[in-house]
């Protein structure tokens, strides 16, 4: 293996800073990932199981994790600045030293969306309103004191993207198959429930999703109303009533429910954000970092040793997560075989 001296910071340590980091190794550079939490994985490890062969989300952490236990990782890290200097960057950490780096990797991963901020659908108002990353943890931990053998169950699609009052005009591209994913696991853990998804329409892309919708209804039973919800009430025994029309029928719908699931949608991190004024990187006007060419670069930046993966540019699958950091990862290879 050739040793290679240029130092690159990866940002972030969930599945693209890890798999990034573990091909950089592979080609002889050395990598420092910086994770602001105090573990590796990012979201994925707080999964419970993937779409759409319900693997384990553990059977993709638990690898990386080995895989790159022999690479530097500051843990419960933040950056303070990021400084360009001519060839180089000086990371500035949190706790007061710098790391100088010749590359930068941004894999910073997104956020949600905060449910709270749609009131009109009842989350923090109403104790059964509840949201996607809190049923998965749930399905972890089994401690939610709202989850108590539910007999009707609904799922709200499209909870804060494709909102212009929301300021996200942007499909979040995984929240339909995760509302599929999630209604699916409610069904076999409470087999007698009704379970309904309410959506504006099915966004389902991926290798054996159309497969897994079909699954859903026809193994499981799940209900699929097309419609945006229009009122989320609470009933006087604390159920939750919500209020839809179903557009294929042109029928209103009106269901009490005793848990209701919001598919909060994907921003990017304003760590990225902030990282991207730092360095003069360009946003897009999707709210989501730019690259320097959508088709053919979507890795790269337009400055110089700053590269991307994973879901700081958009919405990302777990495949598609992984490719982009491997690709990250050589198109840094060939940053600096260029400038030898």
């Amino acid at each position: 293996m050739v040793n290679r001296q240029p130092v690159i910071a990866v940002i972030g340590a969930g599945i693209a800073g890890l798999e990034a980091a573990r091909q950089l190794a592979a080609l002889g550079y050395k990598p420092v990932l910086i994770e602001k939490s105090g573990t590796t994985g990012g979201h994925v490890a707080q999964w419970n199981r993937l779409f759409p062969d319900m693997t384990p989300a553990a059977d993709v952490i638990e690898p990386l994790r080995a895989q790159t236990a022999g690479i530097k990782t500051l843990l419960g890290t933040e950056i303070s600045a990021i400084n360009r200097l001519k060839d180089e960057y000086n990371i500035v950490l949190s706790d007061g030293s710098s790391l100088l780096c010749q590359a930068v990797l941004f894999a910073t991963g997104f956020r949600l969306f905060d449910a709270s901020k749609k009131e009109e659908y009842g989350y923090g108002i109403y104790d059964h309103v509840i949201t996607n990353r809190d049923l998965e943890r749930w399905f972890n931990t089994r401690e939610d004191r709202r989850i108590q053998q539910p007999k009707a169950v609904g799922f709200v699609h499209c909870v804060g993207s494709r909102d212009l009052k929301a300021g996200n005009t942007q499909c979040s591209k995984v929240c339909c198959i995760t509302a599929i994913k999630q209604a699916i696991e409610m069904k076999e853990e409470f087999p007698d429930a009704e379970v309904y998804c309410f959506y504006m329409d099915l966004r389902l892309f991926g290798k054996k999703y159309e497969d897994f919708y079909i699954k859903a209804q026809r193994d499981h039973g799940i209900h699929f109303i097309r419609g945006r919800v229009s009122e989320v009430g609470e009933a006087i025994d604390g159920r939750v009533v919500v209020k839809a029309e179903d557009t294929l029928s042109g029928r209103p719908v009106k269901v009490t429910l005793d848990l209701l699931v919001l598919m909060a949608g994907i921003l990017c991190n304003p760590d990225a954000l902030r990282y991207a004024r730092d360095t003069g990187v360009a946003v897009d006007d999707d709210g989501f970092l730019k690259s320097r060419d959508n088709l053919a670069a979507i890795t790269e930046s337009s400055r110089p040793g700053i590269f991307f993966a994973g879901a700081c540019t958009g919405a990302k699958t777990v495949p598609e997560t992984l490719a982009e950091a491997r690709s990250a990862a050589l198109a840094i290879h060939q940053y600096f075989s260029n400038r030898a």
